[in-house]
């Protein structure tokens, strides 16, 4: 037998590729061993699972339609609820040819059995309720494969001939059936519907915890990956006792004054209806116009020998379902689909459980209740996951998984850990000579009292633009502008007065032709005063504001301007936190240096200059099915600091995880590099964010690959690393005691585990670079996927992990080395461009006739077939405009 090992941490499917050529595995390093502790991870053992040659799940591929085709000749396309009661229905009809308990289905195409099932094609007459006529579909159900698990252990031994994509699958979709019967299924988690308590959020939404699991391998075999997360929920009250609770002050005897309300509320929700035996799900479309006791329709005659007569909706209800409406003054909810009239009382209706209620929706008390309940304490969280591994409904429970000849250990597993010592800083002491940093033991934070950044830029051609200056809370300008320029001065850069101050209100946000206007007004000004141009302009708002999305697309695209935000209330404040925050944010923009490394990076000193390249790809939200990704490349200007950067932004298709033109990014990136230090880097180490393990064939083979191509030349060919930081998959490390951690509980800045849990044979580690002061630490999954620089694991984690000291926004080490963190706000400010221009060009947005340039602009710059709306004005390209 060969032990298969279950991680209980969450982790998208995600598959490893065969390693590429240059890389081979990596002997970890424990050289440098500092503080060894226990760090208990979610690791069960599953025994005498069958992992032998001999055993098998067989692949089965299926295929269910309607028996009658669709009119128009297309392809009739079935929910996956009615797929799966299909199934059912058919398994339940055969039970000894089809067990159901010995199969797993994945809801589409795929059944997955510990037994032979006999292929054919069959009929299954299935009625979606029982007064809905009976439809006949065709089930055809074939072999695609047989899977033996000797692939698996060959793969996890490792021999990288081939990844067993399918083995996995196929054990990914019997370790869900059991859930996914037995729980609410929302995307890829579970929701537990009974045994984890729900969390009221009050008008009428609830807070639910939920798990998260797929299957990975690692060092000790195939793990199990499981997290919980918390979701807010619609609660499957009746549709009148939802309204009572959601909404404020209403009444069903005053429906009225409440209808464009409830039908705002209600529009697009799942509600199943009560007075039938089989519970039907129906979309709400809206309300009648007329209320319930004035509705009739024509009622067909279900033999066909009479015409149709009119009958009203109560006569209809006493007759078939000997039912009374109760409420006769208020409107029915109209369910019908396909421009078909269907009426329902509300009184006859309940919303289905598992809607999730938008989180930015949710009002201030909520979302923070619904955020502490999210940020769970590490003791807290880790009870809960044991809990759901526990669950008789959850992943682990039932009969299934054994009748794949699984058994599972839910016991943790204890991982040994490392804690990497700190960097030394430097930054600006009280004389302006460098002054070094040590920072603090537990949470490696530093504090700039009595100290400077490490290079202040002068400030000497800025202005102030007060959007909040009609507003209740507006800027009290002098005292803050006053104690903005002496927390500067202290910091060691030098800030002379304002050129001007202007007051203005937060409506022209809106008015983009305006807003241009003035922008390129506050420059001429700055030019009239022979100043020349405009070093940063200060934005002060009285409020959070859709508008920002137009000031920052013009500012940085049209006019090119370096703006720096800040909403009133908290300027008014004068705390010196606050004002140091933002000094360190001006400073980053205008090219200073707020803190750097008092040493070289480990394995990368010497003569050569080094370039560090961060990318991601910003994706639309789920719901939408148009919009663009936004790719961003930074890359570093400066060495041996390496903590300025430049960022090219891109659009490509929508839901496209390739960059498409990372090469000529990276190449235009490389090129400002030259131009600013006289010389190409020789090494450039590359952090590329947000892809999965089944990803990263693409990563090497076609983006990396694109690199080569516009970066290498004759002359100039230098080294490559290429990492991937996987942020997403949400694996948590606990201390095994109090001593081996922070005082919190959470694991300490610096953990780093590259053992038990990684690949089998990969280059990969986990690396707890933060303190954790909310919730449960996270740690960052670097996956090395190509190295031409032979960094020992030692060297690379030390690396990464100064590196997140540098981060220009704060005084504390980051949880995400700084280029990817860089390129993922990058790709946001990208997203922001999209959104304003796709909302200047809607007509309800319109605020002015003005045929400006600005709004040709407009035009032209919605269009993806070109980049113009996100690309740079020639005074940011080189610039940190975006942090």
């Amino acid at each position: 037998m060969y032990p298969i090992l279950l991680v209980l941490m969450w982790q998208e499917d995600r598959i490893l590729p065969c390693p590429p050529p240059l890389l081979c595995k990596m002997v970890r390093g424990w050289s440098q061993l500092k503080g060894l502790i226990r760090v208990a991870n979610w690791l069960c053992e599953m025994r005498g699972c069958g992992f032998n040659s001999e055993s098998i799940i067989r692949h089965y591929d299926v295929d269910i339609k309607p028996e009658v085709p669709s009119k128009h000749g297309r392809p009739v396309k079935i929910s996956k609820a009615c797929l799966a009661m299909i199934r059912d229905k058919f398994f339940a009809s055969n039970p000894s040819e089809f067990p159901l308990s010995m199969t797993a289905y994945d809801g589409e195409k795929n059944i997955f059995s510990a037994v032979p099932l006999p292929a054919g094609t069959y009929k299954v007459e299935f009625a979606e309720a029982e007064d809905v006529k009976a439809r006949n579909y065709i089930f055809t159900i074939k072999l695609v494969n047989e899977l033996k698990f000797s692939k698996l252990k060959d793969y996890l031994s490792g021999n990288p001939s081939s990844i067993p994509r399918d083995i996995l699958q196929g054990m990914d979709v019997v370790m869900k059936e059991h859930p996914s019967r037995h729980m609410i299924s929302v995307g890829r988690s579970f929701h537990f519907i009974t045994g984890f308590r729900h969390d009221d959020l009050r008008y009428g939404i609830i807070a639910s915890k939920g798990s998260q699991h797929s299957l990975k391998p690692t060092n000790q075999g195939l793990s199990m990956c499981l997290d919980y997360s918390v979701l807010s929920f619609y609660k499957p009250l009746s549709v009148l006792d939802f309204l009572k609770e959601h909404i404020p002050g209403f009444s069903v005897h005053e429906f009225r004054s409440f209808r464009r309300d409830v039908e705002r509320v209600l529009k697009g929700l799942k509600v199943l209806v009560t007075h039938r035996v089989t519970k039907q799900k129906y979309i709400i479309g809206g309300l009648t116009r007329d209320d319930t006791r004035h509705l009739s329709f024509d009622l067909d005659d279900p033999d066909g020998n009479a015409p149709p007569r009119r009958v009203s909706l109560l006569d209809y209800f006493r007759q078939k379902y000997q039912k009374d409406i109760m409420y006769k003054d208020i409107p029915c909810l109209d369910v019908g689909k396909n421009n078909r009239q269907n009426f329902v009382p509300m009184e006859f209706c309940i919303l289905m459980e598992g809607q999730i209620y938008p989180k930015e929706s949710l009002g201030r008390d909520a979302a923070q209740h619904l955020k502490e309940i999210s940020l769970a304490k590490p003791k807290v969280r880790q009870d809960t996951i044991c809990g759901m591994v526990r669950a008789r409904d959850g992943p682990c429970g039932g009969e299934i998984i054994g009748n794949f000849g699984m058994e599972i250990d839910t016991n943790m597993t204890s991982v040994v850990a490392r804690v990497i010592g700190p960097p030394q800083l430097k930054i600006g002491g009280p004389n302006g000579r460098p002054f070094k940093v040590t920072v603090d033991k537990e949470k490696c934070h530093w504090n700039l009292v009595g100290k400077m950044v490490a290079q202040g830029k002068l400030i000497d051609r800025w202005a102030v633009i007060d959007f909040s200056a009609s507003d209740r809370v507006r800027l009290n300008e002098n005292q803050f502008i006053r104690k903005l320029i002496g927390r500067c001065n202290s910091l060691g850069m030098p800030m002379e007065e304002p050129l001007f101050y202007e007051a203005s209100n937060m409506r022209i946000l809106s008015n983009v032709d305006r807003l241009c206007e003035l922008l390129e007004g506050a420059n001429d000004k700055a030019y009239r005063k022979g100043k020349g141009q405009l070093q940063f302009l200060l934005c002060v708002m009285s409020r959070k504001d859709p508008g920002y999305k137009n000031l920052k697309w013009l500012a940085e695209t049209r006019v090119g301007l370096i703006t720096q935000c800040c909403l009133s209330g908290s300027a008014n404040k004068l705390q010196d936190q606050y004002l140091a925050n933002l000094a360190l944010k001006i400073n980053a923009k205008l090219g200073g240096s707020n803190v750097e490394l008092n040493d070289q990076l480990p394995n990368l000193n010497g003569e050569d200059h080094v370039m560090f390249i961060g990318a991601d790809v910003n994706h639309p939200g789920a719901r939408n099915r148009t919009s663009p990704s936004i790719a961003a490349v930074v890359g570093s200007l400066n060495w041996p600091a390496a903590n300025r950067y430049a960022s090219r932004v891109c659009s490509q298709d929508h839901r496209t995880e390739k960059i498409l033109n990372f090469g000529d990014m990276c190449s235009e990136l490389v090129d400002s590099y030259a131009r600013l230090n006289r010389v190409k880097p020789r090494k450039i180490v590359i952090f590329r964010d947000g892809v999965s393990e089944g990803q990263f064939d693409m990563v090497l083979n076609e983006e990396l690959m694109d690199f080569k191509r516009a970066v290498y030349s004759n002359s100039y060919t230098p080294t490559v690393t290429l990492i991937v930081a996987q942020k997403r998959h949400q694996t948590r490390l606990f201390p095994e005691s109090e001593r081996d951690g922070a005082s919190n509980g959470n694991i300490s800045p610096g953990t780093v585990v590259d053992t038990k849990i990684v690949h089998p044979y990969e280059y990969d580690f986990y690396l707890c670079s933060h303190y954790g002061s909310l919730g449960t630490s996270k740690p960052t999954h670097y996956h090395v996927l190509w190295d031409e620089h032979g960094f020992t694991s030692d060297q690379l984690q030390q690396m990464i992990y100064n590196m997140c000291f540098t981060f220009v926004r704060c005084t504390k080490p980051v949880s995400l080395v700084p280029p990817v963190f860089y390129a993922d706000i990058a790709a946001y400010r990208g997203r922001i461009y999209h959104e304003a221009v796709m909302e200047g060009q809607s007509p309800a947005s319109t605020t002015s006739s003005s045929s400006s340039r600005t709004s040709s602009t407009l035009s032209f710059a919605a269009s993806l077939d070109d980049n113009r709306f996100c690309k740079l004005h020639a005074n940011l390209e080189n610039n940190m405009f975006f942090v």
